[in-house]
């Protein structure tokens, strides 16, 4: 017969291992930089949308007040015209191993996603009429690949690949060929957080013949992501979850250096336009990454993210990462010893250098179980069919809050 004080002896253990994480962790200091939630005991949805850092309310006060509401239209000139390309080289530097000139911040992630896959599709050349991409990415994606495959008469190929651990170079090796034109991959798997080697993949689409666009949603700024050094073509990835830019912040675009006069992105707006003010009664485009944008800047939804692009800096992302790994391993072994007893499945990859920022687990009640979790103030988020994601944004969350995070979906479970 087990030990009747087994779960409360269990459950102190952890609580103990989890405070002694905390006290050792060089970044500790930083969790204090970010806006309370009042009746919120653990929020474990970073990877879904990051929370407001503190500064953040007074910076866009101060936005209103000066910049805004002060200079006027003649921010436009002094500072707002260049913000693209400038909070696109801050993200390149801080968050995704590139340099300057390559990226900027532009549109909606599904915009971004349209422009760079169809010119990708249109830049591979003759013969290439196929568009790669694993059957289980997020639904943009998908439907995004799909609805430009129909526009340029191509074909769209799916990758099967193992759902918790992702994508492989074996999974891909099947369906490269010379009709290869792009190939669409997350650099981590939305749903179980699996890692994919970018500079394998790279190499191995390249020996095809065939260009990559990664979709880094929920890599940048939480695993050191090396466009450069990787040979990556494309790259797309939102702001509002690790970078903390906000509901509905703006996306960013990567395009390789020596690709950019090989592509031509297919929304043809003033803003990309080679002399913005001439008004002329033809398109050209701008030479260089600002040929990616199309209408005006969205302004506003760019300034919450550079505080958070600030903190990263100042971290240092190796750090960031070291910090993500020890709250997921903390979180699978708080699984292992609290929920796999009770029928939860882990659904990521237990090795943390195959796995993201965060861990997701499963159990046929979750559905109802996030539901009840949330009116209690400990916020997850639920992935159909019966996933529950712990999103560990590495500056905002604690140990202790990873487990109280855990300690209340076991009790969800048992009560």
């Amino acid at each position: 017969m087990s030990d009747p004080t087994a779960p409360a002896d269990t459950t102190a253990e952890l609580l103990a291992a989890a405070r002694a994480l905390d006290a050792a962790d060089p970044l500790r200091a930083h969790l204090d930089a970010f806006v309370e939630a009042p009746g919120v005991q653990a929020y474990l949805d970073g990877n879904s949308l990051g929370r407001p850092l503190a500064v953040v309310p007074e910076r866009l006060a101060a936005f209103v007040r000066e910049d805004w509401g002060t200079r006027l239209i003649r921010s436009w000139d002094e500072q707002w015209m260049d913000l693209p390309e400038r909070l696109g080289d801050r993200i390149a530097e801080v968050a995704l191993g590139a340099a300057a000139g390559q990226t900027i911040v532009a549109d909606s992630t599904s915009v971004v996603l349209y422009k760079l896959i169809r010119a990708g599709a249109a830049a591979a050349g003759e013969g290439r009429t196929e568009i790669v991409i694993e059957e289980g990415n997020f639904p943009t994606d998908r439907f995004i690949a799909a609805g430009v495959a129909a526009e340029l008469g191509m074909e769209l190929v799916w990758v099967q690949p193992d759902p918790v651990h992702g994508v492989t170079v074996d999974d891909l090796a099947p369906v490269l060929s010379q009709r290869t034109a792009l190939v669409v991959l997350s650099h981590v798997d939305y749903r179980s957080g699996a890692l994919a080697d970018m500079a394998a993949i790279t190499a191995q689409v390249h020996e095809a013949g065939g260009l990559i666009l990664w979709d880094l949603c929920h890599s940048a700024g939480s695993v050191p992501v090396r466009l450069d050094d990787s040979g990556a073509d494309l790259a797309v990835g939102c702001t509002y979850k690790y970078l903390n830019g906000g509901p509905g912040s703006p996306a960013f675009a990567y395009v390789r250096r020596d690709l950019q006069p090989h592509i031509r992105q297919p929304i043809q707006g003033w803003w990309s336009a080679a002399d913005i003010f001439a008004m002329g009664p033809q398109y050209a485009p701008t030479p260089g990454i600002r040929q990616l944008l199309s209408g005006t800047p969205p302004v506003t939804s760019m300034l919450a993210m550079q505080a958070m692009l600030d903190l990263i800096a100042e971290a240092g992302i190796e750090a960031v990462r070291t910090k993500s790994v020890s709250l997921t391993d903390f979180a699978v072994r708080a699984a292992d010893e609290l929920l796999v007893p009770l029928g939860v499945r882990l659904l990521s990859p237990r090795d943390s250098a195959l796995r993201g920022g965060h861990v997701t687990i499963g159990h046929p009640d979750f559905q109802a179980v996030t539901q009840e979790l949330w009116g209690e103030g400990v916020i997850p988020d639920f992935r159909f069919p019966d996933g529950i994601r712990l999103g560990l944004s590495p500056l905002s969350t604690s140990h202790e809050e990873t487990l109280l995070g855990v300690i209340a979906v076991r009790d969800a479970l048992t009560h």
